[in-house]
């Protein structure tokens, strides 16, 4: 499949998801190489992910799962991991979740906003997507334009924020722009990944428990080059 580079010029990005690890599955790989280029990247979690693992109670996992996705973000040069404290495995695309969304965007004005896949199906025809991802990646795409319009949550106290160029869908059937990685890219990833040990355990086995063996086969390219994919929805241009 041939397609677009990511776009060049922009110098921050807000990458937005619902749980932890959600970012080391679909994005990490471009944002250790746009960290290594001097990009400024932060993270935002809606939820701790205290529910995210059937052998450990919500009040220890949640603090586990922060633990771990603060370790991850290090090892991809992302310093700033914020979380927004609203419950795992509930989440709903509300006017309350838009409104926090929003308020991280006026904050951070970044010109890039990340996400992970929110269709139905994972591969269009794959297994059920999560509602958690659903309703989280609505959410944001609404938000983008609630951050611009000064008359919306005005409660917030924070100038409006139109800057966001695109938004950036990781882990989508219909990937249109690619970033290109390096062997160092990939290996950071991969430790991103392997960050996250009490989840991976919690998994047991199957093909997501194996980080290389996982990201390297999304990665890798027909023609052997290494990549991360996004579909790019444009915003203000």
């Amino acid at each position: 499949m041939t397609l677009d580079p990511f776009p060049d010029g922009w110098t921050r990005a807000l990458c937005i998801v619902a749980h932890p690890d959600d970012l080391e599955y679909g994005a990490a790989g471009a944002v250790a190489a746009w960290t290594s280029a001097g990009r400024s990247v932060a993270y935002l979690l809606a939820t701790r992910g205290e529910a995210g693992i059937d052998g450990i109670p919500p009040d220890e996992c949640g603090p586990l799962r922060e633990r771990e996705q603060r370790a991850a973000a290090t090892v991809v040069g992302v310093d700033a991991v914020e979380f927004l404290d609203h419950r795992d495995g509930v989440l709903e695309a509300s006017v309350a979740l838009r409104r926090d969304l929003a308020g991280a965007i006026r904050r951070h004005r970044p010109e890039v906003v990340v996400t992970l896949h929110f269709g139905d199906r994972w591969g269009g025809t794959g297994p059920w997507n999560s509602a958690d991802h659903r309703n989280l990646g609505r959410a944001v795409v609404d938000a983008v334009g609630d951050a611009g319009n000064r008359w919306i949550h005005t409660d917030l106290g924070l100038e409006p924020w139109a800057g966001v160029r695109w938004v950036a869908v990781a882990a989508s059937e219909r990937p249109t722009h690619a970033v290109v990685l390096s062997d160092d890219d990939l290996d950071r990833a991969v430790r991103s990944l392997e960050a996250h040990a009490e989840y991976l355990r919690g998994l047991g086995s199957g093909p997501m428990t194996d980080a290389r063996t996982f990201l390297e086969g999304n990665a890798r390219a027909d023609d052997g080059t290494l990549r991360t994919v996004f579909e790019l929805l444009p915003f203000a241009g």
